[in-house]
């Protein structure tokens, strides 16, 4: 049985009760806007989660704990394009805080010019993400996927690599900007400015980028109301007809979530029968999926589900950005797959011998579909697209 969101907070107000205060700082709840926003405080000089009702408190390594002096540089890093080789482009060149972090484009250029392959997900709650990438089952914390676009193979994002990684790091330390705040983020370190805490530093902010507060989450504490086509999109959601919530659910609305309480992690994986080159069952490469790493046809297209939080804003969609709109997103998933009728990809998505048993014709009427389209639009959570605290620190305000 699938929760719902109403549902689940009910669940985890019972599992709050019994757990008590958390190790890293009490939960949210609160009707402060601080709580309502998912905004962090300081107080007494440590760390303290503000959460959203029903959001619990993220998991956090004990290696890189949560500073306010630590998120402040990282936020200042992840907007720096002296980051990159060339000095081109930041991190924040392909995470835009008005589209949630992603970057509207089908697949990111990187600083050497270069496409990526892949679309850019958002970093939304990318704290309660137990995998980060699209189809790297390995990759588990923030701090080690930071090393992809950072170092990669091919280092197509930052354009970092062993000819230039000592002189990136030294144009870092020679910054006015840094003179004091790596020292404050790092107290007691003799050299602070090192690649290891530029990491950690970054992975702290991202965590920060807690969003909560849509016209969704206000509804739930009665202090919005939904339009008749919302509200029967979202009990077309949770419902069996359309099916959404078997990937889409709990408080973040995916399928993989970890938190400071969680002790078994399920990472599953799906294909939603986008391809099926030639009728063989194919993705287009290098984008075939989790069966990139593990060589398993029936690995082959299984990405994981992301959060649906922000998605009005996220757009082109998929893993490769081929979906323009979130009303053909919907259209796919109504017919039980794509199916490409033209051009080298061409083949039937619905009729994927790998494709997962999730995916099957839904039978949604055309006021369906626009009233699930209305409710995923409820997602949107402004105050985190505009919110100073994630912007641009070397922008004027």
């Amino acid at each position: 049985m699938t929760l719902s969101h109403r549902q689940f907070l009910r669940t985890l107000s019972v599992a709050s009760a019994l757990l008590g205060v958390l190790a890293l700082g009490g939960c949210g709840g609160g009707d402060s806007d601080a709580a309502a926003s998912g905004e962090a405080t300081q107080d007494g000089g440590a760390w303290k989660w503000a959460l959203p009702a029903g959001f619990p408190t993220p998991a956090v390594p004990a290696s890189n704990t949560m500073s306010v002096a630590k998120i402040d540089l990282g936020r200042h890093l992840f907007y720096d394009k002296r980051l990159s080789g060339n000095g081109q482009q930041a991190c924040a060149g392909c995470h835009l805080q008005d589209k949630a972090f992603t970057d509207g484009v089908p697949v990111s250029r990187g600083s050497t010019g270069e496409f990526t392959p892949r679309n850019a997900q958002s970093l939304g709650n990318v704290a309660y993400n137990p995998l980060l990438t699209w189809a790297n089952p390995s990759l588990l914390v923030l701090e080690r996927q930071m090393e992809v676009p950072l170092f990669g193979e091919n280092p197509i994002e930052m354009g970092i690599n062993e000819s230039n990684k000592a002189a990136v790091l030294q144009r870092l330390a020679d910054a006015a900007t840094y003179q004091g705040k790596f020292a404050a983020a790092y107290p007691g370190e003799a050299s602070p400015v090192s690649w290891s805490n530029v990491i950690k530093a970054i992975a702290a902010f991202q965590r920060s980028l807690i969003s909560g507060n849509s016209r969704y989450d206000q509804m739930l504490v009665g202090s919005a109301v939904f339009t008749p086509s919302e509200q029967r999109g979202r009990e077309l959601f949770f419902g069996d007809k359309a099916g959404c919530s078997r990937c889409h659910n709990g408080f973040n609305f995916n399928d993989q979530v970890v938190d400071a309480a969680t002790v078994v992690v399920s990472t599953p994986f799906h294909n939603i029968g986008l391809y099926n080159v030639g009728g063989t069952g194919a993705y287009p490469e290098p984008n075939r999926g989790v069966m990139e790493l593990s060589g398993l046809f029936k690995d082959m297209g299984a990405f994981r589900a992301p959060s649906l939080r922000n998605v009005a804003v996220t757009a082109p969609y998929m893993h490769d950005g081929s979906v323009a709109t979130l009303e053909e997103v919907v259209d796919i998933f109504a017919e039980g797959g794509r199916n490409v009728t033209t051009g080298p990809y061409a083949g039937d998505g619905r009729l994927n011998p790998y494709k997962s048993a999730l995916i099957r014709p839904l039978g949604l009427t055309a006021q369906d579909k626009a009233d699930l389209v209305a409710f995923l639009r409820t997602l949107t959570d402004t105050r985190f697209l505009t919110d100073p605290r994630h912007a641009d620190p070397f922008k004027a305000p």
